[in-house]
């Protein structure tokens, strides 16, 4: 048995009283290990600003004193089925770079009680170190952990595997096939299932199978209805916007440590690897539909509007076996996402988690996930199935009561309190979501944005309201006065209310910037989300240095662009026009793409870009004839029009003024914009060409 193998089916040991764990670790350099060989005794890290204050170990004392640590059935889970952990820690990507490097996060098995982390986050973050490969029904279902930021499961069938969820990488869901076939026999992948629409269940798909194979139907690609279209649109109209905000949810250009980044809440971190997406080839389309592949009976559970727009869950009546995507994992998910996304359905969250626990929960033995660790015997699946049914009902209803009694989103944060009975049960925490921020969704859902109020009917902008709050506080001196006096207090949530002020009205303040700096540190420190821990820790480095530097994991690619609609990247160029250079400018154009039939219209008029699709324009001013397969090429920013016109691959056929009109007006969307004044200046990544989509992170 390997070092790391002992250190984590040991580590309840380690972790004694706080944190008793039991999990691993993930990458690729043969003949690493994740800790150094004095055990990490020697690891040290420096503060990117200042360490926890008094009040913030006073507070974690208190958070330590009630929590169930007594309650060490998760180390237990996590560490169950282990069979085998992979020689390397790091996974390399095919361009050369690192994809994946799981002994970045070893310091986090020495046993030591990071003041930095919040208590229950540093559990939750070593119960996320699993890995290798584990055996969660004997001889029939297996998970490789600790590969990605989501686990990928290998069910036996008669002949091969039948992968669900292939992770968001090729190269390490490659790995993770790899790996299972050398230690327990080569087997060829027979189906593949796509669990819900975010990229980490579908990213690494290339990486196991060959889409030849699944066009001729000797591999069948299963996923719910509507995944193909889901996959691409949640994130593509709003995309270059949420790859900027994913860097805060996420922070993984932040170092890793206890005070920086160390934890996704379910899982580490994102691959930044090669994604790709092969269509399937067999859709869920009912309430509850049933499969036999290669031997294997599987009843899908279509759970849209949920964790996804749509999901499903699994049950494996031969094993009794239940999986449950990402609809019941090891936190309470998002409600709202900090990158961006729409807001999911709490109450229909917990209506599925209610239909799994009633139609397959009764009998089931093993219920396992796309992310965490999975659960055995039918009485724990149903205290878990239940805890989380209740955590989003609960949200739910307990919103709505006190929205209908008059409170408004900006007060609700701070009147939802969580029942006890759910706090003290692990599986009901808050992890991945944030109570506050989900509690703010609810009312967004039902009710919007708008308070009632209203003065906030047209909110100033910040950089205009500002200078007057500062004028009338009588000035930066006094602000930083009282922000000085209130840090000293420990009363950081209102240090921010007054700094953030003198920040927008004076970016260029440094002493206001490092003052709204430490009080954010101090506040990711205390969280127990990651999420807002991210988002505090970013926004702390950013007021002092400015933007990380590295490029963060996208998860755009070829495959990702081919599947888009035609439609879809029509609608986002209208998007990318500058509409006030586009005043006074009208053009119709038709576009004809013969290789799959398609035709649209397409209207530039009152500063707008309208398309229609099946419809082409009577009096065009120009017609673009080219095949979908080439328009690709431009989409990925590999070609422009000229290029294939002078390749004979396009044709324009009449006045091309206004099409060259509108290139020329586009706004390359790059991901470094200010979310802080004075905090953008580091370009991310290359600006995209005219008529490029770039950054889906459609992430969890």
């Amino acid at each position: 048995m390997t070092r790391i193998a002992q250190l984590l089916l040991g580590l309840p040991l380690l972790f004694a009283g706080l944190l008793s764990v039991g999990a691993g670790a993930q990458g690729q350099t043969p003949g690493t290990s994740l800790l150094p060989p004095d055990g990490g005794a020697t690891a040290h890290f420096d503060p990117l600003g200042k360490p926890p204050s008094k009040f913030t170990l006073e507070l974690r004392n208190g958070q330590k004193a009630e929590l169930p640590f007594a309650d060490k059935r998760d180390f237990d889970e996590a560490k169950r089925g282990f069979i085998a952990e992979p020689p390397y820690t790091k996974i390399m990507a095919d361009a050369g770079h690192v994809a994946w490097d799981m002994a970045s996060y070893g310091w986090l098995l020495t046993g030591k009680d990071f003041e930095s982390i919040h208590p229950s986050l540093q559990r939750q973050a070593v119960l996320n170190m699993a890995y290798g490969l584990y055996e969660v029904v004997p001889g029939r279902i297996y998970q490789v952990r600790g590969y990605d930021l989501a686990n990928i499961s290998f069910i036996k069938g008669d002949t091969g595997w039948i992968v669900f969820d292939p992770l968001t990488a090729q190269e390490t869901a490659r790995a993770a096939l790899e790996f299972i076939n050398e230690k327990l026999g080569k087997r060829p992948v027979v189906g593949v299932v796509y669990s819900h629409s975010h990229v980490d269940h579908f990213g690494g798909v290339r990486g196991v199978v060959d889409e030849a194979d699944v066009a001729i139907g000797k591999v069948m690609v299963i996923a719910p209805d509507g995944f193909l279209q889901e996959a691409i649109a949640e994130n593509v109209f709003a995309g270059n916007a949420m790859s900027r905000r994913s860097q805060w949810q996420y922070a993984v250009l932040l170092q890793r440590s206890p005070f920086g980044h160390f934890d996704q809440a379910i899982g580490k971190n994102v691959a930044n690897g090669n994604t790709g997406l092969i269509a399937p080839n067999r859709l869920v389309k009912n309430e509850s539909e049933e499969i036999t592949l290669d031997g294997v009976n599987m009843v899908f559970q279509n759970a849209p509007d949920t964790e996804a727009p749509v999901e499903m869950n699994t049950y494996f009546p031969q094993f009794k076996a239940l999986w449950t995507s990402e609809i019941v994992t090891g936190t309470i998910h998002n409600i709202y996402t900090l990158r961006g996304a729409q807001v999911r359905n709490a109450l229909n969250w917990s209506k599925e988690i209610n239909r799994a626990l009633y139609v397959f929960g009764q009998e089931a033995e093993v219920m396992f996930a796309s992310h965490s660790w999975p659960r055995w015997g039918n009485p724990r699946i149903q205290e878990v199935l239940r805890a989380q049914r209740d955590a989003y009902a609960n949200l739910n209803n307990q919103v709505l009561h006190y929205a209908n009694q008059g409170v408004t989103i900006n007060e609700i944060q701070n009147v939802y309190e969580v029942p006890k009975s759910l706090r003290d049960q692990w599986a009901a925490r808050n992890y991945h979501g944030d109570v506050q921020n989900n509690a703010r969704a609810v009312i967004n859902r039902f009710l919007g944005h708008y308070d009632g109020n209203p003065v906030n009917l047209i909110p100033l902008s910040p950089k205009d309201s500002a200078p007057l709050y500062v004028e009338m506080m009588g000035g930066s001196a006094k602000i930083v006065a009282k922000g000085e006096e209130l840090m000293g207090q420990g009363k950081y949530l209102l240090a921010t209310e007054i700094l953030n002020k003198l920040v927008f009205a004076e970016p260029q303040n440094q002493r206001a910037r490092r003052l709204l700096a430490d009080a954010y540190e101090q506040l990711g420190y205390r969280s127990e989300s990651t999420s807002v821990r991210n988002s505090f820790l970013q926004g702390a480095f950013e007021l002092r240095n400015g933007l990380p530097g590295g490029v963060p994991p996208r998860s755009t690619g070829p495959d990702v662009v081919r599947a888009m609609s035609t439609e879809q990247w029509l609608d986002f160029i209208g998007i990318s026009m500058d509409p006030k250079k586009a005043e006074g400018m009208r053009f119709t154009f038709n576009l004809v793409t013969p290789d799959n039939g398609e035709q649209y219209a397409v209207e530039l008029s009152n500063a707008t870009l309208t398309t229609i699709k099946g419809f082409q324009a009577k009096n065009p001013d120009l017609t673009v004839t080219l095949n979908r397969a080439d328009l690709n090429q431009v989409m990925m920013g590999q070609a422009s029009f000229d290029d294939l016109l002078a390749s004979g691959k396009a044709r324009f056929e009449g006045d091309r003024g206004g099409f060259d009109s509108l290139r020329a007006i586009l706004v390359p969307f790059t991901p470094d914009f200010e979310v802080l004044p004075g905090t953008a200046g580091k370009v991310s990544t290359p600006a995209p060409k005219p008529f490029e989509v770039r950054d889906l992170v459609e992430y969890d």
